[in-house]
């Protein structure tokens, strides 16, 4: 068994009016986009970068600009889906995520979160466990400028 810890943040991007809040592939109506050059799904980031630190093959970087910069493939889904195809028959068992921000409200998304998850993964939804916080308003997260997302993935 392997365990990896993934991280990402993202800084809102009130500029955008045609960009969209995507959240665990999950879009979140009437709230900022997060910047970045592809959909900057901060939790698909961050379990991909979980997931890299199973496999010892990071994704997000030369390959992710490949795909984003070079390819026009924005959706993250793409990136977590091309760490997969590194784990050599390791199967991903559980995966934990933990969501720091002021805005959006996580709790009311959580299930179709995890149903989105739980798709990508092919594991199931209660393998997922998701939690939202503001931190107590102590970080630029909590304060309503990002969001930051931890991911602890298990690996069989």
């Amino acid at each position: 068994m392997r365990v990896a810890i993934g991280q990402d943040s993202h800084r809102f991007d009130f500029s955008d009016k045609n960009k969209k809040l995507m959240l665990a592939g999950v879009y979140f109506e009437n709230h900022p986009p997060l910047e970045g050059n592809s959909d900057a799904d901060v939790v698909l980031h961050s379990i991909t970068n979980a997931v890299s630190g199973i496999t010892c093959v990071n994704i997000l970087g030369p390959i992710s600009d490949e795909l984003c910069l070079k390819k026009g493939i924005k959706d993250s889904s793409v990136y977590l889906k091309e760490s997969l195809k590194y784990l050599n028959g390791m199967k991903i068992i559980h995966v934990s995520i933990s969501i720091e921000c002021l805005t959006p409200k996580i709790t009311p998304k959580i299930p179709e979160m995890r149903s989105s998850i739980s798709r990508l993964l092919d594991i199931p939804k209660d393998s997922i466990g998701i939690t939202a916080t503001t931190g107590e308003g102590l970080t630029q997260f909590g304060q309503g400028k990002g969001i930051q997302v931890f991911s602890c993935v298990t690996a069989k």
